[in-house]
């Protein structure tokens, strides 16, 4: 399946219909609220954050936790959103729709702040043809303790 970077809405709500259409699952407002609410907001969220701002957002639709856990379980599984793990704490979402980033994660709050570093790309695929290793992709996230968290 071909990247969804870049894509303008429209278009990944296509793909998202195709993926429906394939996977034998109904087209509806609920899980096309759940995508269009990933692609405004380009935050990490809990599937529980996710519910409650799509409850918010769009109050007439009667959409339930389940349908978020579902469809964002269907995204994830077509590489059109990926997750944080945060263990027992669940994990964090957020649409696939952007560059490659890695991740800082504080430990004591949640925060996540995203960054770039075509060093550290640099030296990964190095280290990969070191070990004769073709790289086809990877996922960084580095843990530690915030600025805010520090001072308090």
């Amino acid at each position: 399946m071909k990247s969804i970077e870049n894509l303008s809405y429209e278009e990944l709500l296509e793909r998202f219909k195709a993926l429906l259409k394939r996977n034998n699952l109904k087209y509806t407002t609920q899980r096309e609220a759940i995508l269009k609410t990933l692609y405004d907001h380009p935050d990490h969220f809990t599937p529980e954050n996710l519910y409650i701002l799509v409850k918010k957002n769009y109050p007439e639709l009667n959409t339930g936790i389940t349908t978020v856990y579902r469809t964002l379980n269907l995204l994830e599984e077509n590489h059109i959103a990926t997750s944080i793990s945060f263990g027992s704490a669940g994990k964090k979402f957020e649409l696939g729709n952007k560059p490659h980033h890695d991740h800082l994660i504080c430990e004591k709050c949640g925060t996540i702040v995203e960054f770039e570093n075509q060093e550290i790309e640099k030296l990964q695929e190095k280290i990969a043809k070191m070990h004769d290793f073709k790289l086809t992709n990877h996922l960084m996230q580095l843990y530690g303790i915030c600025k805010k968290c520090q001072n308090t």
